[in-house]
């Protein structure tokens, strides 16, 4: 397996630091409002990274925070007129609620920041202790000039950030690129007690204890959207290294943005549209199909148009399902005679997360499922490697539900079929020929076999 590290700017090989095992964290919410569905890129990207790994036979310990406190979520409370723990409260539940929808799976470990602020407090000390860090007027700073190698993640030069920094920021700290560990309390803010005085952690600090705590250091990999790349990701190697000698993470995982008119989707923007909104117009696998038929680390385009077309392909996996029986191909055992597709899925899968081209395979399996010319074994032969390879995707977790759903629709086809079937045998081509171009109109297309009349969707 290949991966691009975005610290090494190039495709390596994997070796999990463990046999057998995959430590892996990546960035989760910061919950002061419902996510959008940019985000919803990368929670769904990496439960599609942790599922193929378990397919594939790894032990997967995946974690994913829930950053709650922040001055975002501060700001929210007081415009809600509410404590912040109480806003932190409603929206953790609210990404639960949308993450469940999407079909993403539950991570292992859902820390939350506030839950590690001893430990948070314990680790800043020691970068003050070690000459990393320093305080100044009950704020307190990492010194990247104490730190050669700052910068070595994302490629930024310090002096090149020293020259971009606003200079309002820069008056209490020694050098303008410097980045906040703890932040002084202001009257009516959430605070805890610090040798520095009252005050709370900064989000690049909470990320570092709470992976090191989950997962040790260095773990596999850390994942999150490329937005996070600089300063996030950063500051957090930064002071990892600077404390433990070693990078945070062996591999560094950033997903595309999620565009819309060609700019990044963000709620600062205010050109987004909320996961929970997308979803009332469109199910979970229509937009995992959306965002997996591009690769991760390309820059996508939010379009109506395209998500209408994933909607249909994503229909598609399921005619071909419905021509079979799903619980009797469940049990079945897929044979050589299938290990092409398999081979060709796990070489897209294993280079560098290809999911463009694992769901091209997806497809040709789908063929072979509505291909009746082939004898009927090897049809639910490729339905049990279709079901099986979809669902390391993520797709397919309910068939027997989906499938249920689409009967009344699939009853109609039926029926009509009976309708021309009785207009042939009588010779009534107009009236069956009508029938046909019709469905056909529609996207159901006809095929008249030996075993009678098929249906399928384009």
């Amino acid at each position: 397996m290949k991966i691009y590290n975005s610290y090494t700017r190039k495709k390596e090989e994997f070796k999990p630091i463990e046999e057998g095992k995959v430590r892996m964290y990546a960035c989760g919410p910061t919950v002061y409002n419902y996510f959008h569905i940019g985000n919803a890129r990368t929670f769904m990207f990496f439960d599609v990274v942790k599922r193929y790994f378990e397919f594939i036979g790894y032990d997967v310990n995946y974690v994913q925070n829930l950053t709650d406190i922040d001055d975002k979520i501060i700001a929210q409370a007081i415009e809600e007129d509410v404590k912040a723990s109480k806003v932190a409260e409603k929206y953790i539940s609210a990404f639960n609620e949308d993450r469940a929808k999407l079909g993403i799976d539950t991570p292992t470990h859902q820390p939350k920041a506030t839950k590690y602020i001893k430990e948070m407090i314990r680790f800043i000390k020691e970068l003050v202790d070690n000459g990393f860090a320093y305080e100044q007027n009950g704020d307190v700073y990492f010194s990247v000039d104490s730190f050669k190698g700052y910068g070595s993640l994302s490629g930024r030069k310090v002096e090149d950030l020293i020259a971009g920094a606003r200079v309002a920021e820069n008056t209490a700290k020694k050098n303008p690129a410097d980045f906040t560990l703890w932040k002084d309390a202001k009257p009516g803010e959430p605070e805890w007690g610090s040798p520095w005085g009252k005050g709370r952690p900064g989000w690049h600090t909470e990320c570092v204890v709470m992976s090191k705590d989950l997962l040790g250091v260095p773990f596999d990999i850390h994942g999150g959207g490329t937005d996070l790349l600089f300063p996030h990701h950063e500051n957090e190697n930064a002071q990892a290294k600077a404390l433990y000698h070693s990078e945070l993470a062996k591999v560094w995982m950033h997903v595309g943005f999620l565009n819309i008119d060609g700019e990044k989707m963000s709620k600062s923007l205010k050109n987004f549209f909320l996961a929970r909104e997308v979803l009332e117009k469109y199910d979970s696998e229509t937009v995992r199909f959306y965002f997996l038929s591009k690769h991760y680390r390309s820059p996508i385009d939010y379009n109506a148009e395209i998500l209408a077309e994933s909607e249909k392909a994503v229909a598609n996996f399921y005619d071909a399902l419905s021509m079979i029986d799903i619980k009797e191909v469940r049990a079945l055992t897929v044979d050589d005679s299938m290990s092409k597709y398999e081979e060709e899925f796990n070489a897209a899968m294993q280079d560098d997360f290809n999911t463009a081209k694992a769901i091209a395979v997806l497809f040709d399996l789908s063929k072979s499922v509505k291909n009746f010319s082939v004898e009927e074994s090897d049809r639910k032969m490729a339905a049990s490697l279709l079901l099986k390879l979809g669902g390391s995707l993520g797709f397919f977790q309910n068939p027997e539900e989906k499938l249920k759903s689409g009967e009344s629709s699939e009853e109609l086809v039926k029926l009509l079929i009976k309708c021309r079937n009785a207009f042939k045998k009588e010779k009534m081509w107009q009236y069956s020929d009508m029938i046909r171009d019709e469905l056909k109109g529609l996207g159901i297309v006809l095929m008249d076999t030996p075993d009678g009349t098929k249906w399928t969707r384009k």
